[in-house]
């Protein structure tokens, strides 16, 4: 159930509330379809997959000398100290978001970590990946429906003092009726189109549907990177949010 009283309030230019994901092969790559997204999208997320490649930090300094927003996907999961000197390393890129996967104590070093340097990178907690469904959380051993598990997680990390959590569109009105403003949430599996393709996101919504179920970001890659004209697609969704703020 949908209500525009769940519509984010908080002080983000529309433009940059479409992150896109930035999920590409190398930095080569990635600079080409930058070049091509042009003024269309000022905020990326950068994975795993280019920082495997080579090159991410410099990509990262790059992005942020063309005036973009950069959100570090890395997910960060070990030991809390390992994670607290990682985050650390990460503060003087200027990434405006990180992920950490983990339990109460990664999570505190994590945000440990963003206070100490007096640097303004969000810790953004992972809830529950959009590729997961019921019977994947089922067989990783949690007795819970997938609502329960983002919500306790949120809550947890809210008290932490993450900035916001990645949460499917599904959670989101759950988690904005629940903590309120305080927290961002920021949706991935994003699918804006009626006929959606099979693919490994299971917990999607579109772009209107997890606005108004209290997302304060939206992150798209696929329906943007595979389209006959990413800049168009960008360009496209950013009218439909332009609509909504």
């Amino acid at each position: 159930m949908t209500s525009s009283s769940l519509l984010s309030t908080k002080p983000i230019p529309p433009a940059e509330r479409l992150i896109f994901a930035l999920d590409v092969p190398n930095p080569v790559t990635a600079r080409e379809l930058v070049a091509t997204l042009g003024d269309a999208v000022c905020f990326y997320k950068i994975g795993l997959e280019l920082f495997m490649a080579g090159g991410y930090f410099e990509l990262i300094e790059w992005l942020r000398t063309r005036g973009k927003k950069v959100f570090v996907d890395l997910k960060f999961f070990d030991v809390p100290e390992t994670v607290r000197s990682a985050v650390r390393q990460l503060q003087p890129y200027g990434a405006t978001f990180t992920t950490v996967h983990g339990n109460d104590a990664i999570l505190r070093a994590a945000v440990a970590a963003a206070q100490e340097t007096g640097g303004d990178l969000g810790i953004l907690a992972v809830t529950a990946l959009t590729s997961l469904d019921q019977a994947d959380l089922t067989d990783l051993g949690f007795a819970c429906d997938p609502k329960t598990l983002v919500l306790s997680r949120a809550r947890r990390a809210l008290e932490i003092g993450c900035r916001g959590v990645i949460s499917s569109g599904l959670e989101a009105a759950d988690l904005r009726e629940s903590l309120g403003e305080k927290l961002l949430i920021i949706t991935p599996g994003i699918r804006p189109v009626l006929n959606r393709p099979a693919d490994d996101q299971k917990r999607t919504l579109d772009v209107e549907d997890a606005f108004l179920n209290g997302a304060d970001y939206i992150v798209v890659g696929r329906p943007i990177r595979q389209a006959a004209d990413p800049r168009i697609a960008a360009a496209a969704i950013q009218e439909r949010i332009a609509r909504l703020f």
